[in-house]
């Protein structure tokens, strides 16, 4: 006999699972007793929405279900932003949700939520556990579900009583991965439709990728002499420095890449969904009069025809198809290679740094860190308009170097980031952040200090949160209005933090801050102080507010 806590930490380690993340509760006490001496490592965070980020950010790195634990009511709720996350990013995660006892439920008991209606529009899956002799088989099913098809988060309430309460009960084996064979007239088919484009494009997606596939993408690339462009924030799916390589489709994206979008005539889809961020809000390419033909691969079959339809399409396993693509050769030699050359052409152009206001200069800092760091360091980020900078001039090398949100989530890098330290310490692991964006979560600080995270925190300093800023200036020119900040010394934070913390006024600083921050060897934060006028890539505020100005002059 078992109490329910100990049977779910048992069904956990039967599926792998070597490490979760939380914030303590009393609705779960015996989940916490079942992890005591079980060997699994509890990662406690400093707010659900941190756990729920870190626990996302573990799906990512490894393709199997990242695992939260979070108190019921305004836990779950806290949380409910990671598993967002997990949604619009295709990421298996798993978060358990401590519940009130089964005997209270509709009576609006203290901290009750209806968890089905709460999370039911943003997982695969929700569901509560009400007897205890079944959690092995929940647990199973919620690994499979998180897994399958377009991998997602899946949420298990937990009554508190149900997990008190003793059982005896055979513990599950973990479900076998299904088979990953794709019949060869599938690919041929594919091939063939490719064959007849005069300007395709190969789009990858999906979180769920790994180097095999980076590597097989390629090897197909080269002996097809096909253009590869990106997703949003997915860069990480093929070397960046390699030829065929020619850009990421997404916000901030190089205007000549969008052009290219609306000019291929066939679109290969392996895994990405082609929404609203790659094709700018389908102003490029719409479902309702698609221009290309969309070869679309994808693990789902629900996401074939959701948006464009497919010609042909195929459910399956994009990195088995990658897999089959990889060894076959061209209809004609390099058929493709000036299209290719072209984009490439246009990509090197995109990464020529234009300059921006200032003594500290975010292009400069982000190709530094391009042309510096090692190729297998983990970079992760959050939203806000620093983030365009890292997608312009940074070369991502390998696959699991880039931990992002496409949902545009602020606050994701920093828990991201110790999530990636916990699991690779050997590596750097260098966290981007915006002022506003860090302050959704610079209390994983606390965090990082407390499991020796060693991540590197490098804060843009603007004093706004930008992106909404610029979109001000758009559209109401000189009207501002929520969107200034009062930002703390971040430096003396992470001091305060038992960390190293630095301040850099001038970009010539830059390097020897970073040196110091390396050799720290514990949380370290580098605080960049940017010219307020430096608002995005490509156009300073005084220039997006006089665009903004001359649009309205012009209606």
């Amino acid at each position: 006999m078992r109490h329910g806590g100990q049977i779910l930490v048992q069904a956990l380690k039967d599926n792998g699972v070597t490490r979760v993340f939380s914030v303590p509760g009393e609705s779960f006490l015996a989940v916490l007793d079942g992890l005591y001496s079980s060997g699994i490592e509890n990662i406690v965070c400093r707010q659900e929405g941190g756990a729920a980020m870190m626990a996302e950010a573990a799906g990512k790195l490894t393709g199997r279900p990242g695992i939260a634990f979070v108190t019921r009511g305004p836990g779950a709720t806290n949380a409910s932003a990671g598993v967002h996350v997990a949604k619009q990013d295709s990421t298996p995660m798993i978060l358990f949700v401590g519940q009130i006892a089964r005997g209270d439920r509709d009576r609006e008991a203290f901290q009750e939520v209806d968890y089905r209606a709460f999370f039911g529009g943003i997982a695969k899956w929700v569901a509560e556990i009400d007897q205890t002799e079944r959690i092995p088989e929940y647990l199973a099913r919620a690994f499979q579900l998180a897994t399958s098809g377009r991998s997602g988060p899946v949420v298990l309430a937990l009554p508190e009583d149900m997990l008190s309460a003793r059982a005896e009960v055979a513990d599950l084996a973990p479900a076998r991965a299904p088979l990953p064979a794709v019949a060869d007239s599938s690919v041929t088919a594919i091939a063939e439709a490719l064959a007849g484009a005069e300007r395709p494009l190969v789009v990858p997606g999906g979180s769920v990728w790994s180097q095999q596939a980076a590597d097989d993408l390629a090897a197909f690339a080269a002996r097809w002499g096909l253009p590869v462009a990106v997703p949003f924030r997915r860069q990480g799916h093929m070397d960046n420095d390699h030829p065929n390589y020619v850009g990421d489709l997404g916000v901030g994206m190089n205007p000549a890449l969008g052009q290219a979008l609306a000019r291929a005539d066939c679109i290969l889809s392996l895994g990405s969904r082609l929404g609203d961020t790659l094709t700018r809000g389908y102003e490029l390419m719409t479902p309702a009069r698609a221009h290309a033909r969309v070869i679309h691969v994808h693990p789902a079959p629900d996401e074939l025809g959701h948006l464009w339809r497919p010609d042909p399409g195929l459910v399956a396993d994009p990195q088995a198809v990658l897999r089959a693509l990889a060894t076959l050769p061209a209809p004609e030699a390099r058929r493709w290679d000036g299209w290719t050359r072209d984009l490439r052409a246009n990509y090197e152009a995109w990464q020529k740094p234009k300059a921006t206001p200032g003594a500290v200069k975010m292009e400069e800092i982000v190709l530094w860190l391009s042309a510096n760091l090692p190729p297998d360091t983990i970079v992760t980020n959050g939203a806000g308009n620093y983030a365009a900078f890292l997608h312009r001039y940074y070369r991502f090398r390998r696959f699991g170097t880039q931990l992002a949100p496409t949902s545009g989530s602020m606050g994701y890098g920093l828990p991201a980031a110790i999530s990636a330290k916990i699991a690779h310490p050997e590596r750097v692991v260098v966290c981007l952040a915006g002022d506003g964006c860090l302050q959704m979560t610079v209390n994983e600080l606390s965090t990082a200090a407390q499991y020796g995270a060693a991540v590197i925190v490098i804060v843009a300093n603007n004093g706004r949160y930008g992106t909404i800023r610029m979109h001000q200036e758009k559209h109401y020119p000189g009207r501002v209005s929520g969107t200034d900040l009062a930002n703390p010394d971040f430096a003396a934070l992470a001091r305060a933090y038992g960390g190293h913390g630095e301040r850099v006024e001038n970009g010539a600083d830059f390097e020897g801050a970073f040196a110091r921050a390396q050799a720290a060897g514990t949380l370290a934060l580098i605080e960049l102080r940017l010219d307020p006028e430096a608002l995005t890539t490509g156009a300073t505020l005084a220039e997006t507010r006089a665009q903004g100005e001359a649009a309205q002059n012009r209606a």
